[in-house]
Parts: structure tokens; C-alpha cells; sequence
């Protein structure tokens, strides 16, 4: 495999890290792509088979060591408590018309979110509404 087809899959690897929520998977991944497609434009290595063993070595031993103090370091604060968790109770201005048991925008914290509508009446562009709790990137919400 030529070294550009590696530097083209460590980039795709570390774009997929970039947009789908996880544990940081690809990004070993997409490193050890990169450092390979090095190694073989470089003329360090010569041979696929080598390739792929370097490759699956690189990632899967980054992936051990580094990714435990990576998620401890990413995943919460001081406390133990992630900053979205403190988000239940505060209050979220709705963007777009959502319906009830609808999903649509609102604003919390200077941030547009995903929202969905927990009450039984829709809510309105410019309502006020009260976070009940967020999932991943949406917020649940009901009318104040």
C-alpha cells in the first residue's frame, strides 16, 4: 500500500473521531495510519504485510496506554461531575416551533442544542423552557 492511501485513512480516521460521539477509537487509529504512511513514504518499510502488522500494532498498543488517561481527562471535571449534567433545571429558549413529544432547537448556555419536547402542549419560537435532562446532544426540555 503506498504511503498515501495510509495518510488518506489515518485523515478519514481521525475526521470519523471527530464526528461521531465515543470513547476516542478512531483517533489511535487514524494515528497509527498516518505514522505507517511515514514509515512507508520514507522508505522504512517496504512490505503490506509489514505494513498492517506496524499498523495494528501501533494502534492497538496507543490505544491501551493512552486511552484510559484520555477519557479520564476529557470525560469530567475535578468533581467527577461532567458540566452537562449540571445543565437539569436551567432554562433553554426555544428556536424553532416543536411539537409535543417533537424534537427542534433551543438555546442553553449560549449554545444551540437538539431539543425535545417532554410536555404536553408545543412550544413555541422564543419560549422559555426548563432543561429535565440531557441525552448525548439533546436536551430535554418542558414549558416553564
Amino acid at each position: 500500500m503506498s504511503w498515501w492511501l495510509w495518510a488518506f485513512l489515518g485523515i478519514l480516521l481521525l475526521a470519523g473521531e471527530m464526528v461521531t460521539p465515543g470513547g476516542f477509537y478512531m483517533l489511535f487509529f487514524g494515528i497509527g495510519a498516518l505514522l505507517v504512511g511515514a514509515l512507508v513514504g520514507l522508505d522504512v518499510i517496504q512490505s503490506a504485510w509489514m505494513s498492517w502488522l506496524l499498523f495494528s500494532g501501533l494502534s492497538v498498543g496507543s490505544l491501551l496506554v493512552l486511552r484510559p488517561p484520555l477519557r479520564r481527562l476529557m470525560a469530567t471535571d475535578r468533581g467527577g461531575i461532567s458540566p452537562v449534567d449540571t445543565m437539569a433545571g436551567e432554562t433553554a429558549i426555544v428556536l424553532e416551533d416543536i411539537p409535543p413529544d417533537g424534537r427542534g432547537k433551543a438555546e442553553c448556555r449560549g449554545s444551540t442544542w437538539n431539543a425535545h419536547n417532554l410536555g404536553t402542549k408545543p412550544l413555541t419560537k422564543g419560549q422559555r423552557s426548563r432543561v429535565h435532562h440531557v441525552d448525548g446532544i439533546t436536551l430535554w426540555i418542558k414549558p416553564e
